[in-house]
């Protein structure tokens, strides 16, 4: 290949992988079902607002760091906005906007009173102290604090944040607020506000919608071979509840590698391990492969649920699984999810798969708001309600518009949000 058309092939990569524009694809088709005129779709498409701050923060050696960060608010309309707050070195904006919209979406299509929102500050977790990352995630708080209020922006956490990170946070705001606002964020510890089912919660929507989608590829638990991208809350609980539900787990990743077992992996034991290791490594039950292999296993169901942009037009050839369920936000480019439902690959898009998060999200904030708390079986029992029914109301809108699921999940969110616009008219 000449230089020229390698440098054409990778800009369309860059533009494949972008993954507002990876969004902005999945909206357009949507918005073409459903007619909307260009003044509505530039209203939904554009976000309400967009923050860059800076965050000095002193080193544990005593230098100072100067690290960036960001808070995009998709769109308000529907309620305040929800999204996570994410700690990586490659966070960029765009990234930031696309996940601020798919939380806009994901709200929707489960029905919640919410609108989306996404945070995320540049930086490698892995190398800081506890000390390090307690001042930049109070220093983070402080800066982005007048966008912020259980009325208005209720942050969650995402990549590499956590319980912890959360409580920081809280009391951060609440320090400022002069009250206690346990409201202000969700995935908090049990102890100041947290809700029961919280943290399996984004694990198990995938395996409710898992089940559900099964029976629109004619498939029974006990006869699929699942292939899971992830060892995390998603990816780790996801499989464990897969595995007790009669799925054979046949492979797990993590950062460092990933373990196969054709015969199917004893999760729990894999759990233990990762918990007293750290890492998948050195786990005796399997083969260990490239993490690169992985994604073009033979399986059944392929529960994507690590980061975006694992399967792009580049290996969407190679991918056997009958079903995609999306762990993760993003993790199929637009143009490898034609290609796969091309094929008859039903995808679970991540809006709704994933959505199980941000539904216990909503609990807990309503049970904040209250002052009371439900027990886990009430949680689980909800949030099984709420996924069943939105998987319901999507797989009908794929039938009355003939799309696959993902294109009828963008369909009946936009008609959700683009209803409440039109009810409520322009602000002049």
């Amino acid at each position: 290949m000449s230089s020229g058309h390698a440098l054409a092939s990778d800009q369309a990569m860059l533009e494949e992988c972008n993954p507002f524009l990876s969004m902005a694809r999945g909206f357009n088709t949507a918005a073409d079902h459903l007619g909307l005129d260009e003044g509505v779709r530039e209203v939904l498409r554009q976000p309400d607002r967009e923050m860059k701050v800076s965050l000095p923060i002193r080193m544990d050696d005593g230098s100072v760091k100067v690290f960036t960060g960001y808070r995009v608010q998709h769109n308000t309309l529907r309620g305040p906005c929800k999204g996570g707050i994410r700690f990586a070195p490659d966070v960029n904006l765009d990234e930031v906007r696309a996940l601020s919209a798919w939380m806009t979406w994901k709200c929707s299509v489960v029905n919640l009173p919410f609108g989306g929102g996404k945070g995320g500050v540049i930086c490698d977790p892995r190398t800081m102290s506890n000390g390090e990352l307690e001042r930049l995630t109070r220093s983070y708080t402080i800066a982005i604090m007048d966008i912020l209020g259980p009325d208005r922006d209720v942050p969650a956490p995402d990549m590499n944040t956590n319980e912890q990170t959360m409580a920081w946070i809280m009391d951060t705001y609440s320090m400022h607020a002069r009250r206690t606002t346990t409201a202000i964020v969700t995935g908090k510890p049990l102890s100041i506000g947290g809700s029961q089912g919280r943290r399996e919660a984004t694990g198990r929507g995938v395996m409710i919608s898992a089940n559900q989608a099964l029976k629109i590829v004619g498939m029974r638990p006990e006869n699929a071979r699942v292939v899971v991208q992830g060892s995390g809350n998603v990816g780790g609980i996801g499989a464990l509840l897969l595995h007790q539900e009669g799925y054979k787990i046949t492979s797990m990743s993590d950062m460092y590698g990933c373990i196969y077992n054709e015969k199917g992996l004893d999760v729990p034991a894999v759990l233990l391990h990762l918990r007293r290791q750290g890492r998948l490594e050195g786990f005796l039950g399997a083969d260990h492969i490239q993490a690169s292999e992985q994604l073009e296993l033979d399986c059944d169901v392929l529960v994507p649920a690590a980061t975006e942009n694992q399967i792009t037009s580049r290996n969407a050839d190679r991918i056997k699984a009958k079903l995609i369920v999306e762990g993760a936000n993003g993790p199929t480019t637009a143009i490898a999810s034609k290609m796969l439902e091309d094929r008859g690959v039903v995808i679970v898009p991540d809006i709704l798969a994933n959505a199980g998060g941000v539904t216990v999200s909503y609990f807990e904030w309503v049970q904040d708001r209250m002052g009371y708390f439900w027990s886990e079986d009430i949680v689980n029992s909800r949030l099984e309600q709420i996924m069943i029914k939105a998987f319901d109301e999507v797989a009908e809108m794929a039938k009355r518009h003939n799309v696959g699921l993902r294109t009828a999940a963008y369909i009946v969110a936009i008609d959700r949000v683009a209803t409440v616009y039109r009810m409520r008219g322009l602000a002049n």
